[in-house]
């Protein structure tokens, strides 16, 4: 058997693994020692391949595909800093927990560390940002190693899935010639609807005398709160909400907690939390006996405030399998559970005895109050805040928004009311990062899902090369640009003080026209000033096929005092009545 031989089978018997692992999409960044790996997925009528140029934008790109599906997605590179433009997304994936399988192509090991092109130490790359590291063996063909790729294959799905998704990296050294030979016989190897290593993964609950023991912690405690972080179970909703309901308690649900927006009952969830807490007074007056809290941390500080000056409040973080997502340091009690079978547990247990009226009725009303000034008014000249509420008035139901960092994440935990439209929130709130962001938004895209990506200039700029995957693939996808013409989030900071620095370091505006690169990438723009044009340029996108972006111009300064007066009108009136 020749080289090429070998070569052939031994990929091939890898990627038809993946694809009876459950693998569907692959997202190859093209180059030359990655040929192996690129072809046979390309060859692979079970997988679907996405070219994507940048490797930075491709890693990014696929973490999109990854979120939106909730399945781990493929992604390949040739060797050497190929391999390093990988790292941002792989980090992201890692915090937030998202599934992808990272196959790097690398110089045979009589190259490495011989002065050979394109070649730099690829072994554990990652570091501990993977779940699991594998150096593949060079190419074999015999049963044997045809086994052993099929083994990897099938472990790097599973490692990918089990317990807390995340990254897996795979290493493969491929020695010269690169070619193939598809017209092999049974080139993919021995066909089975089986994968290699089928896996069972049973149901993980609390055993009941943990449940009561938790149930004794709460007795005689009336004031508890349930908080809802990032978290993308969508179905998680309602039986949480349902949870509230059976005892009395209201929900702070973060914005990415997928509790806002569905058909589940909202009367317990509390979306004007973070404007409610920003109060040192309203936090103190609003001391809880316990929280019980699902999802990560939540994306408002004013939250994390309330939490730290409540440290003797009992706090109950539930986790599907594990980690320790609780940065305030206060004392905290862990539960290792799937959720669902714990609010079930919880459901069955509750009695009308652990219903306070009062306290869900306080919450109820300051969290009408805040609504009402939020939502109050409308300016001549469209703000941020009125761009996220009127993109949620026109949003199509049945769609995804992806959410970019800094003060686009802000601006939806504030002025994302409650909705009965199927509205899936995604966001990179892992590293919080704002790179890769029009890479992620055009990844979502990809199911065919109505897709709209709110995002800051400064997010825009960082990733437009993202944009090529718009022309090259004609996704569907609309990006609400609010474009203050730098980093507007600065401006509520401490840092907006220091005038002889502040726009150089923090401010850091680019000045450039945003439209001329989206004319570029074959895209459509409109700039609107008020937020009924607003309203129907996003209607009007989506019915538009391809690449469309609405832009809001708006000026740092004036964007934080806004947002200001509304935040002291809300703690004024709030006072007031607690008086």
């Amino acid at each position: 058997m020749d080289h090429i031989e070998v070569l052939t089978r031994y990929t091939a018997n890898f990627i038809d693994e993946l694809t009876k692992s459950g693998i569907t999409d692959a997202v190859i960044s093209p180059g030359s020692r990655s040929t192996p790996l690129a072809l046979t997925i390309a060859e692979h009528e079970q997988i679907k391949s996405w070219i994507i140029l940048d490797e930075r934008s491709a890693a990014f790109f696929a973490l999109g595909i990854a979120k939106a599906t909730k399945r781990p997605v493929a992604l390949v590179c040739t060797s050497g800093t190929a391999a390093a433009n990988y790292f941002p997304a792989i980090v992201e994936a890692h915090y937030s927990r998202v599934p992808l399988i990272v196959l790097t192509a690398d110089r045979p090991h009589e190259l490495r560390d011989v002065g050979a092109p394109q070649a730099i130490e690829q072994i554990k790359l990652y570091g501990d940002y993977v779940k699991w590291f594998h150096e593949m063996a060079l190419p074999e063909a015999t049963p044997t190693m045809l086994g052993y790729v099929r083994s990897k294959a099938a472990r790097a799905v599973y490692e990918a899935w089990e317990g807390n998704h995340g990254p897996v990296h795979l290493n493969f050294p491929f020695r010269e010639p690169l070619h193939t030979d598809f017209s092999l016989e049974n080139v993919w190897g021995v066909q089975s609807e089986r994968s290699h290593h089928p896996t069972f993964v049973g149901e993980k609950r609390l055993p009941e005398k943990h449940t009561n023991q938790i149930l004794d912690h709460w007795r005689n405690k009336h004031k508890g709160l349930i908080v809802c972080g990032p978290q993308v179970d969508e179905a998680l909703a309602a039986v949480i909400t349902k949870l509230a309901a059976a005892w009395g308690l209201p929900i702070l649900a973060d914005p990415l907690s997928q509790l806002r927006a569905g058909d589940h009952d909202k009367t317990h969830v509390i979306e004007g939390y973070d404007a409610i807490l920003r109060s040192e007074v309203i936090r103190e007056s609003l001391k809880p006996d316990f929280i019980l809290r699902f999802g990560a941390m939540p994306v408002s500080k004013a939250y994390l405030f309330y939490a730290k000056e409540h440290k003797d409040a009992m706090q109950f973080i539930v986790e599907n399998h594990a980690g320790y997502r609780e940065p305030t340091g206060n004392a905290s009690e862990f539960i290792f559970a799937d959720p669902m079978l714990l609010c079930e547990e919880l459901i069955s247990k509750s009695t009308t005895s652990h219903v306070h009226n009062e306290w869900l009725k306080t919450w109820q009303e300051m969290n009408n109050v805040a609504k009402r000034h939020l939502l109050s008014g409308v300016e001549t000249q469209i703000t941020e805040g009125e761009a996220v509420s009127g993109l949620m008035e026109v949003i199509p139901d049945n769609s995804n928004l992806y959410v970019g960092n800094s003060m686009a994440v802000r601006d939806v935990d504030t002025f994302f009311m409650t909705t009965e439209k199927r509205i899936s929130i995604l966001a990179n709130r892992g590293a919080n990062g704002i790179d890769g962001m029009v890479s992620s938004g055009l990844g979502a895209a990809t199911p065919g899902r109505p897709t709209t990506l709110l995002l800051g200039d400064l997010s825009f700029f960082h990733d437009m090369n993202g944009l090529l995957a718009a022309k090259h693939y004609k996704l569907n996808l609309t990006i609400l640009l609010i474009n203050n013409n730098g980093g507007g989030i600065f401006s509520f900071l401490g840092q907006a003080n220091d005038p002889k620095h502040f726009e150089a370091l923090f401010g850091t505006p680019v000045d450039i026209e945003l439209g001329q690169a989206v004319s570029m990438y074959g895209g459509s723009h409109q700039i609107v000033t008020n937020k009924s044009e607003l309203k129907h340029a996003l209607s009007a996108s989506y019915g538009q096929q391809g690449l469309s972006v609405v832009e809001v111009q708006t000026e740092r300064r004036a964007n934080a005092d806004w947002h200001r007066e509304k935040w002291q009108a809300i703690e004024q009136e709030l006072l007031i009545k607690g008086e």
